[in-house]
């Protein structure tokens, strides 16, 4: 009889609680955050490795006499972010391609939804009729005319892959202090995005390299090559193209944002790319370009020109040679890599030591000089002056290159990995 009447009394405890918390909506008057959210755990995207937050130098070295005056070294602190292991790869661009030519198509076709993990996918074999007229009067708009066909084959043109982004300019909105409506710093842009393969052939004038124009993005041979031939525009617009689609999965997942994927400042590739080793003139420390072995370390043009010496003629898979110690490979040599970060001979002077990055929006009709971006690394062309983790060089953001490709990063949001072991 005693243990009944013990039920009793514990049962009504537990109506009491439960009721009281019903009537505070779970708070009881207390300011104890909003409740029910659920925790947060960054994860690690695909090909991608962990740069820890770090303090080093930037700059050249000082034995380096030409760099004092465009590269003075200056102590900087970086956040903590991951970065691709590899340059882009064709493959990872014909992604991009494919992406929005299957999204025109299916605009088109009138299809009214999206997928709802955010890709555009389509079955060209089966949910296109090729025999139908009416079709076929569609899709006409994203193929060559008749008169620019070869022996009348039907192919895709490539100017009609462009990808539409809409961004949110947050310095611009800091600058105004609230003065202009939201829709003021809305920016909206449409980008070109299919390689410039003939840039293989620009950039030499007596040199043959046809083939590489031909072949090098659409052939499986070089599916894990870095892509070339992207300019700093069509970069960026894949940067937020991976951001929608990671952001379209995770959605359709109910898990929140990880942020935005972008090209990495120029302080944080140089930090990445000195791998820890805050003062060696290399990746892999240095002073020398080859190892004991006498095994070149990296894709470049050694000595009076011999391009084949180091075991490669042109861009080598993104995985070629030894990573440095984040485990990234061909930080130096293979391709020059776009970063974020404006051109000013003297921008370490006045940029800031913490997370320092000079950022400029020019339009197509700024001056030149406003159109500057930084380029990293050194490539598969370049003496090995340019490999050297402190040299700073540029390229026009609207010139594409054979030379130039990237790699993207994505800002740590929270805490340390580490924290969570």
């Amino acid at each position: 009889m005693k243990s009944y009447w013990l039920q009793i009394i514990a049962l009504g405890l537990v109506v009491g609680v439960l009721s009281g918390c019903g009537n505070n909506n779970g708070y009881q008057g207390q300011v104890t955050g909003v409740q029910g959210r659920e925790g947060y755990e960054s994860v690690q995207p695909y090909g991608m490795v962990y740069i820890p937050s770090g303090n080093f130098i930037m700059g050249g070295s000082g034995e380096d006499l030409k760099s004092t005056f465009t590269a003075r070294p200056k102590s900087v602190t970086v956040q903590g972010f991951y970065m691709d292991a590899g340059e882009v790869t064709n493959n990872q661009y014909r992604q991009f391609v494919y992406w929005v030519r299957d999204s025109i198509a299916r605009e088109l076709m009138g299809y009214v939804k999206d997928n709802p993990d955010g890709t555009q996918s389509i079955d060209w074999n089966q949910e296109i009729n090729y025999n139908d007229p009416a079709t076929m009067e569609q899709m006409n708009a994203l193929y060559y005319t008749p008169e620019d066909r070869i022996w009348g084959k039907m192919e895709i043109d490539k100017s009609k892959l462009i990808y539409h982004s809409e961004w949110y300019d947050l310095k611009a909105a800091a600058m105004d202090r609230g003065k202009h409506p939201r829709s003021s710093f809305i920016r909206k842009e449409d980008t070109p995005i299919y390689p410039d393969t003939l840039s293989w052939v620009r950039d030499y004038s007596y040199s043959y390299n046809e083939p590489m124009s031909k072949y090098y993005f659409s052939h499986p041979a070089f599916d894990n090559y870095p892509v070339v031939g992207v300019n700093w525009k069509q970069a960026v617009a894949f940067t937020r193209w991976r951001t929608k689609l990671w952001a379209g999965y995770r959605a359709s997942q109910g898990k929140p944002s990880q942020g935005s994927f972008r090209l990495p400042t120029e302080a944080e590739w140089e930090y990445a790319a000195r791998g820890g080793r805050n003062e060696a003139p290399y990746p892999w420390g240095g002073p020398y370009l080859r190892n004991k072995k006498g095994c070149f370390l990296a894709n470049f043009k050694p000595g009076r020109g011999d391009y084949a010496a180091d075991g490669a003629l042109y861009p080598v898979k993104v995985d070629s040679y030894w990573p440095n110690d984040y485990g990234l490979y061909n930080m130096s040599g293979n391709v020059a890599e776009w970063t974020s970060s404006a051109y000013f001979e003297s921008g370490y002077h006045f940029a800031l030591d913490f997370n320092p990055d000079i950022q400029i929006n020019a339009k197509d009709s700024a001056a030149p000089k406003m159109k500057r971006k930084v380029v990293r690394g050194g490539s598969w062309k370049d003496v090995g002056w340019f490999l050297k983790v402190g040299t700073r060089s540029y390229e026009y953001q609207d010139s594409a290159k054979c030379y130039i490709g990237f790699r993207t990063v994505l800002s740590f949001l929270g805490r340390s990995p580490e924290d969570f072991n």
